[in-house]
């Protein structure tokens, strides 16, 4: 079987993270997996699942440039699955053609929902995350709010964001055109822009910062920054942030938040094809997504496993039941749109 560690020499040079996992005492072989997430964050999953199957877990991470890597391997990639963030990435993965199907696997579709998951079988979400308003506690006293109020006027000066251009805001910008149609999203988005307190920039935990400092009253962020940001404990600071803003899910009460997605594809040339199936089914099981949800301060996929208290304390998530492929049919839309009008400029008046 293909593995990693022929690769350990030439993946440091080429300034790439392994992690190799100690194999179990009933070896079964083992799996290779590329991922775009943090080793650390995915080692508690895959841990588990060498506990429990015996088959040992090779992890290359690069933060991007995946898919190109395994196009230039090749049919001699290791690669087995594919852990990534982002509808974006998976479209990507998919389009790039480094995945094939996983059809009819009555574990991985019992477990994960349709409107989450490739209709050709060639990815699967695992947890997701809303994309949110974060509001200061004490300046903002609205307790429920839309995506499509952030156009009103009344809001003038007071909201923040990352770059428009940056794909949680592009995936967010694609939902818009799918239930509304581009010409309504246009205007929604001048709208929105004319709204800011300053040109979009930073990163989701910094408009937290902006809320704390007075920048601004709300801002878009993603739910799981906010777990991150109170149980940082090496930057304190981030707690205050956090502690200074409360998470309103926008458009509660009728369809539902936006969401975006962690997920796994089976790479095209999987050399070890029969663990990979076997990691994916477990990825698709409770325990893993309850493990990993916990791990990220993500919502597992499937319905009725628990994310992490920090997680529960924001309230309850009504997700926007729109299949994420709508979504991912419209990214190069928005991505026009952001620059037609101008929405990195900032506010016009």
């Amino acid at each position: 079987m293909a593995s990693l560690k022929s690769y350990f020499s030439a993946a440091v040079f080429s300034g790439l993270t392994i992690l190799s996992f100690a194999p179990a005492a009933r070896a079964e072989g083992e799996v290779n997996v590329y991922s775009y997430r943090q080793p650390e964050l995915i080692q508690p999953l895959l841990d588990a699942f060498t506990k429990e199957t015996g088959i040992e877990t090779n992890v290359l991470f690069l933060d991007k440039g995946l898919v190109e890597r395994i196009q230039a391997e090749g049919v001699n990639s290791p690669a087995d699955v594919l852990l990534t963030v982002d509808i974006a990435r998976l479209v990507e993965a998919k389009e790039g053609k480094v995945t094939q199907p996983v059809l009819n696997d009555p574990v991985v579709e019992k477990d994960i929902p349709a409107n989450l998951r490739d209709p050709e079988g060639e990815w699967f979400g695992l947890t997701t995350r809303g994309r949110v308003v974060y509001a200061s506690k004490e300046r903002v006293t609205q307790k429920d709010i839309t995506y499509e109020e952030l156009a009103d006027p009344k809001w003038k000066g007071k909201i923040c964001i990352r770059d428009g251009q940056h794909s949680y805001n592009i995936a967010l910008i694609a939902s818009m055109i799918a239930h509304h149609g581009v010409d309504y999203t246009r205007t929604w988005l001048t709208g929105l822009k004319n709204n800011l307190a300053r040109k979009p920039d930073g990163t989701d935990r910094s408009q937290a910062k902006s809320i704390f400092s007075g920048e601004c009253d709300i801002a878009l962020g993603n739910t799981y920054y906010v777990g991150l940001m109170l149980t940082n404990d090496r930057e304190p600071e981030e707690q205050e942030w956090a502690r200074s803003v409360r998470v309103i899910f926008p458009n509660a009460g009728d369809r539902g938040t936006h969401v975006n997605i962690s997920g796994m594809a089976l790479t095209k040339y999987a050399p070890n094809k029969d663990n990979a199936l076997k990691l994916m089914e477990f990825l698709a099981s409770r325990e893993a997504q309850e493990i990993y949800a916990k791990q990220v301060f993500e919502y597992p996929v499937l319905p009725g496993a628990e994310p992490s208290d920090v997680v529960k304390g924001f309230g309850p998530i009504n997700p926007d039941k729109l299949p994420l492929t709508d979504i991912a049919a419209h990214r190069k839309e928005a991505s026009e749109l952001v620059d037609e009008v101008g929405f990195n400029d900032g506010p016009t008046n």
